[in-house]
């Protein structure tokens, strides 16, 4: 008897429920189904939910991104340190030099870059912004003291600036500068993006400033990255296709003509062709490069296990480290790494699509493409299937110039992570309003559902067990 008291109780406190939320919505337009009312309750205790909304006194909650970025991070750069170490202890030994010198500087180069991704992961979107004209400006002004104090490279490229023991390559910091100056410009332009001028003008001359100094220099496989990144912010922004058909096969004859100019990469693209047929000449490095791949099978033959990096294959610890990689680890290990840098990728598209301000729209778009195209550039040459470019693979291969850079972008990644979530605000109750305002419903009555009750329900809601109880004393 009891029981069913109970159950009759339960059943009317649904009803008034039901009832008094029915008072609030108000009249609903003809047409409206019963279901809207639901689906815009669970969006807005969903958004509630979310990962980066303030909690309770603690701050924001880093989102999954936030995850993502700084573990498959951390661990391709402690790979990173393994293989270098690996595959150039050989080579000092052949060559006289000290035997962990590479590994050193690479460890050194890792220090420096985790303050620094530490200091660029808590860094404000303004001061993002407020840099990117500064940078650019420093950037500008290297590469051109780089074509009148550059080092030349082993490969006939000329790239380097030398101060003392210190070594830079200002090409590697281009790619950063042009992310920062041109996301911020297109976010100052973006009501005014509907021409092609605004598009193209000044984003696409200042880009092609920089691939030209960088290929004055001769190094293309930076010069393709740098025109990856332009395309990526003019990608996000929302260019029209036209543009990007004309823009793609611009680029295409120009890169064509800069083949042709250098023998060098004549060269390069004819092995590429067939790298077998010249096996000890031009296709050296690539016909190594696949022995490699093939010896280590599933597993790998061991950490530090490698025969290749005994001379036989060039550039072992930096262009071509992922077929050490292959070698020593397997497939197993070489995919696993390739799922680290899908995770860096994921999480910066992640960030790109959630963002709601521009500018941090627009920087994680070609943040993400910069690094996903300087891996597929680098990974396609050691493959075999894209020409040998010289580009290294980040945080893996050898050199503190493109460590610290790719190691600062992923710091703004991780403070576009931290941070994005919060600046929204209620963004999911607002967006639950304005879904509702379309429904016929009141904005109140459907955001109401995912919030605390008012005190003087709240009150009811605490008096209805005593009489509860009451009523279930009577016979």
């Amino acid at each position: 008897m009891r029981k069913g008291a109970a159950e009759r109780i339960g059943s009317a406190r649904d009803a008034a429920g039901a009832a008094q939320a029915r008072a609030k919505a108000g009249p609903r337009r003809p047409g409206a189904r019963d279901t809207v009312g639901t689906t815009l309750a669970l969006r807005s205790t969903l958004s509630r939910l979310r990962p980066g909304r303030r909690g309770s006194g603690r701050g924001p909650h880093p989102s999954l991104p936030y995850y993502f970025l700084i573990g498959a991070t951390f661990l391709l750069i402690v790979v990173g340190l393994l293989e270098v170490y690996s595959a150039s202890t050989v080579h000092n030994l052949l060559t006289g030099k000290p035997e962990l010198g590479t590994v050193e500087r690479q460890a050194v180069s890792a220090v420096i870059g985790v303050p620094i991704l530490i200091a660029a992961a808590r860094l404000p979107v303004r001061f993002y912004r407020a840099l990117a004209y500064p940078l650019l400006l420093v950037t500008l002004v290297m590469l051109l003291l780089v074509l009148i104090l550059g080092q030349v490279s082993t490969g006939g490229n000329k790239n380097w600036l030398v101060f003392g023991p210190l070594t830079i390559q200002p090409s590697e910091f281009a790619k950063f500068a042009l992310v920062l100056w041109g996301a911020d410009l297109l976010a100052r332009k973006e009501k005014r993006l509907v021409g092609w001028d605004h598009l193209i003008v000044p984003l696409l001359p200042m880009s092609g400033l920089i691939i030209g100094l960088v290929m004055l220099g001769g190094d293309m496989g930076t010069s393709m990255i740098i025109a990856a990144i332009a395309f990526a912010l003019l990608w996000v922004v929302g260019a029209p296709g036209r543009l990007f058909a004309v823009l793609t096969g611009s680029a295409a004859g120009l890169a064509a003509v800069a083949v042709l100019l250098r023998p060098s990469r004549v060269r390069r693209f004819t092995a590429f062709l067939d790298p077998t047929a010249d096996p000890q000449g031009t296709g050296f490095q690539a016909v190594h490069s696949f022995s490699a791949l093939s010896t280590g099978g599933w597993f790998g033959v061991g950490l530090g296990a490698s025969r290749e990096k005994w001379g036989s294959l060039p550039e072992a610890q930096t262009d071509f480290i992922f077929a050490i990689i292959g070698e020593e680890l397997g497939l197993i290990g070489a995919v696993a790494v390739l799922l680290l840098f899908g995770l860096i990728g994921y999480a910066g598209v992640r960030i790109a699509l959630r963002a709601q301000d521009s500018f941090v729209r627009l920087a994680s778009g070609a943040v993400t493409a910069w690094l996903m195209a300087q891996v597929m550039i680098n990974l396609g040459a050691v493959l075999g299937v894209l020409p040998i470019a010289g580009v290294p693979l980040p945080f893996v291969s050898y050199g503190g110039s493109s460590l610290l850079p790719s190691m600062a972008a992923i710091g703004m990644l991780v403070s576009f992570a931290r941070t994005s979530d919060v600046r929204t605000g209620d963004g999911g109750a607002e967006r639950t309003d304005k879904l509702s305002a379309r429904a016929g419903a009141a904005p109140s009555a459907v955001a109401g559902a995912g919030r605390a009750r008012p005190a003087a329900a709240a009150a009811g809601g605490a008096r209805r067990p005593q009489a509860e109880r009451e009523e279930g004393r009577k016979p």
